[in-house]
């Protein structure tokens, strides 16, 4: 007695039936990670894909963005040479006056806060599975002007033969190189490149989202 064993598939149709399944469900996951962005779905969604999906809704993005706060852009590093003085309208300063040279080394720090993006300020798109973004950001500003106290000094103090050295007379000085440094930064187009560098910030964040095309404004 001869005994016959057959391997493979007993029927073609099996073999294509699994293979329509396979493909179906292929389309299936595809489909769910395409549009699971959010909530468990799009956990579950990140574990499939082996990474983070990117957030479509405007309201996630501004959330995102505000959480930047205040960035800080820019720090503008200045010495500058400062003098005060005070004068009596009778006698002259070499008897009455009080003079007073300062070396100042201060900073300007300037940015955009990330805070006031409004939730007109954001625009999302998607047209044929790109998913474009525009956004505006808030215009930059001076946050700080700072002198450091240990790189600062008098230089030159004169004061006049009839009168006492003025104790405030140091303060106003500072107070008078604060507003000189910062708008020396001012001119040296520290708010242009506050902005230039917030808007560099904001769109490798925004790319790391995976959105394919970025305008941030």
């Amino acid at each position: 007695m001869t005994t016959q064993y057959s391997y493979g598939w007993q029927r073609g149709g099996s073999f294509w039936g699994i293979l329509f399944a396979l493909v179906l469900g292929a389309v299936a996951v595809g489909a769910f990670v395409h549009h699971a962005r959010s909530g468990f779905a799009g956990r579950i969604a990140a574990m499939i894909t082996g990474r983070p999906l990117t957030i479509v809704s405007a309201p996630d993005v501004i959330e995102k963005v505000q959480r930047l706060n205040r960035l800080e852009t820019v720090v503008y590093s200045l010495d500058t040479v400062v003098e005060s003085n005070e004068s009596n309208p009778v006698l002259p300063d070499v008897l009455a006056g009080d003079k007073l040279v300062m070396i100042v080394h201060g900073q300007t720090i300037a940015g955009v806060d990330m805070s006031q993006l409004k939730p007109e300020s954001v625009q999302i798109t998607e047209t044929g599975g790109v998913r474009s973004i525009t956004l505006t950001l808030p215009p930059s500003m001076i946050f700080l002007t700072t002198i450091d106290e240990n790189k600062s000094r008098v230089y030159q103090r004169d004061t006049g033969i009839f009168v006492k050295a003025d104790p405030n007379l140091e303060t106003q000085t500072r107070v008078k190189a604060q507003a000189d440094l910062q708008q020396a930064a001012l001119s040296d187009g520290i708010l242009d490149a506050a902005s230039k560098n917030a808007r560099a910030t904001v769109t490798a964040m925004l790319e790391g989202l995976d959105f394919q095309h970025v305008d941030v404004k």
